[in-house]
């Protein structure tokens, strides 16, 4: 097996091992192996391929990271073709709220999130994305 190097912060490093002890797995190595095949799968679901999709994308970072919110417009005008809303909230005392909904095809929502989960100095990031087509059957079906 290949050894490689990653940089990381002192305290995930330290999430990381806690979460191996607690949950009995081997190694850190384990751990990071598992997160890395999980992530690369997400968006590898044939259900979702040559589909219409919707998707939700939250980001959430300290306003004080500047670089953060132009990073944000820079990737809202990028994928304007996919970007079919986007709101900014401020959230609490220090902390700013993305929010990105999404129209298009797997390959295009996954470029764009892949991108958001780029981006330096975010908090938090979270998504969803659904057919477009299962909320035409639920009509249907009313």
């Amino acid at each position: 097996m290949t050894v490689v190097s990653v940089s990381m912060p002192e305290a995930l490093l330290e999430r990381i091992d806690r979460f191996s002890e607690e949950h009995g797995y081997t190694g850190r190595s384990e751990v990071i192996r598992e997160a890395s095949r999980n992530l690369l799968g997400e968006f590898e679901d044939k259900r979702l391929e040559d589909r219409e999709l919707m998707g939700v994308v939250t980001v959430l970072f300290d306003f004080e990271t500047t670089s953060v919110e132009e990073k944000m417009m820079h990737l809202r005008h990028e994928h304007e073709d996919v970007v079919a809303s986007n709101f900014h909230s401020h959230v609490g005392g220090r902390h700013c709220m993305e929010l990105f909904v999404l129209e298009g095809t797997l390959e295009e929502i996954s470029a764009f999130v892949g991108q958001i989960r780029a981006t330096k100095d975010t908090l938090n990031i979270d998504y969803s994305v659904i057919p477009v087509d299962d909320f035409t059957a639920l009509a249907d079906t009313e």
